[in-house]
This record gives structure tokens, sequence and C-alpha cells, in this order.
């Protein structure tokens, strides 16, 4: 499902965007200010280009942050310990300033788009983009500062505001708007070229009603890609070996990277998160947590037979990752795939239409199709109520996508960090600190999270 003419034709874009200090405060080269283009397609791959430099840290936080990977060397150590010392040096430069500052260069592009385009599906395109990275800032950041209009020009600068905006506002008055927008907007015939599309919206829609708790929304538009998948032909992988590699028919949406042109936190490799799971960087020479493969082994145990994903996803011995090693030089960064969409309506509608039980048999069922393919049996008649029912299900999720950056994010959502980690852990450090550069540069206003 690649399209390299995507990426490579973001270098274009590249041209019309100038950083200042601040990665918050950009405006283009005098002469090529938002309201002097004409083209906009250029600025719209430009949102899509700076999703490459989040796909690296986001997938570490994701696992490394909890009880699937490890860090052994300092200061990197200080993402499993849980307090103050994650804020500063080594960590902030490799992992929370790339993260923040692309994201808001996605924004600042998608809302020039949103603001100047006279073509509806470059909008609900920069919609999409633009809800998907005010989306991964609330996850990772907690509160943030919303710009929904054009890069300023550095005259107008001072006249925005960057005070940081509760999660919730970011939620209701962006997130959830632009990616109904974009549901209403989009067909789906991006589908196959990597771009936006009508389902992959809905799919994130309903990823955010789970984040927000409000499971009867999120069943019924997670229902409804189930069924769009159906039409447009999104199917289960047939073998698991496949499911993050390009070929996988399970794909909903994916951020595309290329060796040909380097990342856009500024890493030449195109999968440098590859490196990390596998072992191959001096900071986590043997990264698995045997935690990890511990899961595994109670998940065969318990599925009358061997769960073929252990073998596919870690090498226990080795004691490292080997999910991507079937991908190709240009893995991609695999945001939505099916199973997180079947594995999602499950959870929405226990939470939601089994408070006695009554659906448990009907709600596990959905699960078998996954189980299958992992050489298991059906999960039907092992738990009844909707407490075990949950945790069936959170039980399949890790293991179904371990290693594809949804751990630490699932147990912040589930409010089962302190279960999972087996410690207590303040809620300050569910978020990651905000990079200082941009608290120096804008003199405060916009402030550090709490315990950072």
């Amino acid at each position: 499902m690649k399209n390299i003419k995507t990426i490579y034709t973001v270098l274009a874009a590249m041209l019309l965007l100038t950083a200042c200090d601040n990665d918050l405060e950009q405006s283009p080269e005098l002469d090529l200010e938002a309201s002097k283009l004409v083209e906009f397609e250029p600025v719209l791959n430009a949102a899509y280009y700076y999703q490459t430099g989040v796909a690296m840290p986001q997938l570490v936080m994701g696992d490394f942050r909890a009880d699937n990977m490890l860090m052994l060397e300092n200061p990197h150590t200080s993402i499993d310990t849980y307090d103050s010392d994650l804020g500063g040096g080594d960590m902030a430069g490799a992992f929370f300033s790339p993260v923040y500052s692309n994201l808001y260069k996605a924004i600042l592009s998608a809302n020039n788009v949103i603001e100047n385009s006279l073509d509806d599906t470059q909008i609900n395109e920069a919609k999409f983009l633009r809800g998907l990275s005010y989306f991964k800032l609330v996850m990772i950041f907690g509160d943030v500062s919303v710009i929904l209009t054009p890069q300023p020009s550095v005259s107008e600068i001072p006249d925005v505001d960057l005070t940081r905006q509760p999660v919730a506002d970011v939620y209701n008055n962006v997130i959830i708007p632009d990616l109904q927008d974009a549901i209403a907007g989009l067909t789906n015939s991006g589908l196959a070229t990597g771009r936006a599309s009508q389902i992959a919206a809905k799919a994130f829609l309903g990823k955010v009603y789970m984040y927000r708790g409000d499971f009867a929304n999120a069943a019924t538009m997670l229902a409804e890609v189930l069924s769009d998948a159906v039409v447009e032909g999104v199917t289960l992988e047939p073998n698991f070996a496949n499911v993050v590699t390009d070929v996988s028919s399970e794909i909903i949406f994916a951020t595309q990277l290329s060796s040909s042109i380097p990342n856009a936190d500024g890493t030449s490799s195109s999968s440098t998160f590859v490196g990390w799971f596998a072992g191959n960087d001096t900071k986590s020479l043997t990264p698995l947590d045997p935690r990890l493969t511990a899961a595994f082994d109670a998940s065969s145990a318990a599925g009358g037979g061997t769960d073929l994903r252990k073998a596919l996803t870690i090498d226990a011995a080795g004691g490292k990752g080997v999910k991507y090693t079937g991908g190709n030089s240009d893995q991609d960064f695999i945001e939505m795939r099916l199973s997180d969409v079947i594995l999602m309506y499950a959870e929405a509608l226990n939470e939601s239409t089994n408070a006695t039980g009554a659906q448990s048999a009907t709600i596990l069922a959905g699960l078998d199709a996954i189980r299958t393919r992992a050489g298991l049996t059906s999960l039907v008649g092992t738990a009844t109520t909707q407490a075990d029912v949950d945790t069936a299900i959170q039980k399949e999720r890790r293991v179904e996508l371990a290693l594809e950056g949804h751990r630490w994010f699932d147990l912040v959502r589930t409010g089962t960090v302190d279960a999972e980690m087996g410690q207590t852990i303040s809620s300050n450090y569910y978020v990651f600190p905000i990079p200082s550069t941009e608290i120096t540069a804008t003199n405060g206003i916009i402030t550090q999270n709490t315990g950072y």
C-alpha cells in the first residue's frame, strides 16, 4: 500500500516551511507567506511528512515506558523509573522534542490547507491529520496549546495564545470535530495509497471515544468501521508474520516511511524504531522485558496450544523483539489495523452493554478470528462477568499489539497502570514532559507538566 510519490513530493513542501527558534512559532519566508500560496498539495504532503518524526518516539514510549520493553543504559533508564529525571537531557532531545515539534509542524501545515485551499478533499485530509496530531499530543503530553489558524507571520506571533488548553477541551473543540468533518468529507479512495480515508477517520474517532470513556459512541463508530472494512476489502492478514508489513491486508492507516528520505526527526533511517526493539542500539542491547515473555506463555497455557504470535514478536532467548524483522528497509509505522479495531469494539461492547454478563459469550466470540490466527482456542466460556471479559480482552490486546506502541497508553486509558506495572506510580507520570525549549522560548507561557 506504499505510495512513494507522497513521500517524494514532500521534499517540495519542505521548501515552503521555515522554522523559528520556537517550534510553535513558524512562518514561511516573506515571499512565501500563506496568503500568497496558490498550490496546497505540497503543504498537505508536509503535514503527512511530519508524522514520520513521531513514529520512533511514539513506539518507544508505548512499549518501553510499559512492561514490554526495557532501557538498559543511563540516562535512558529514566523511562522506567517514573520520576522527574525523565524530563531532561538525552531523553528529551531524542524523544519528546521530535514528537512535540513535528506534530505542531503538521498542525500548522494542516491549518494552512484548511484555511486557504479550495479543494475539499485536501481540506478534509488536513482535518484528519490535524485531529490525529492533536490526539497524539494530548495522549502523550496532556494539556497542550491549541492553534487553529495558519502559520502566523513574524509580526503576528505575539498575538498567538499558546496557553495550554485542558485535554477535554482539545478533544471536544478540535479532535472530535476534525475527525467528524473528515468522515463527512472523505471517501475511501485514499485507503490503497496510504492517505487519509473515511474508514481511517472513523477508526480514530472510535479510538478517541474509547479514550474519553464514551463506550456507547465508540461501539457505534467501530461497528461502522468493521462494516466498511468488509466493503473495502480490509481483512485480517492470514499470516501474523505480515501484520506490520506493507503487504498486510488489515492496515487502515500507516505513516509511510522511506529509506530514500530522512525522517522528520532528523534520523536517516526510515526504520529507526525497528532497531530499538531488535536490540540494535547500545542503549538497550537486550530490551525484552521478561514480563512480555510471561504474557505470551500465559496466553499459550490458557489457549489450548502455542501462541504463534510469540515467536513472531519476540526472541525470548535473545532478549529482543523480532516483530519487524520480516519487513523491508522501508518499514512503515502501522498506526491503525483491523485487529486493533476488533479488540476496541469488543471492549466498547463489554463496557456499554454487558453489565450483567449476559453478552459475554457474544462479545468474546468476536475475537475468534484473531485467536484462530494465533493458533489458540476461543475465549467463549472462559469469562462470564463484565470484569472478567474486560481482563480477557486486555490480555489479548497486549499480545496481539505488542511492540506496536500501544501498551503504556492502554494502561493509562484503562486505569490499570499500578495493577499491571506492579507498583504505585503517580499520575503525574502518566504523561510525558513538555520539552524545556518550548517553555523557555515562550517565556513560561507554555508550562511544564506537574512532577517534571
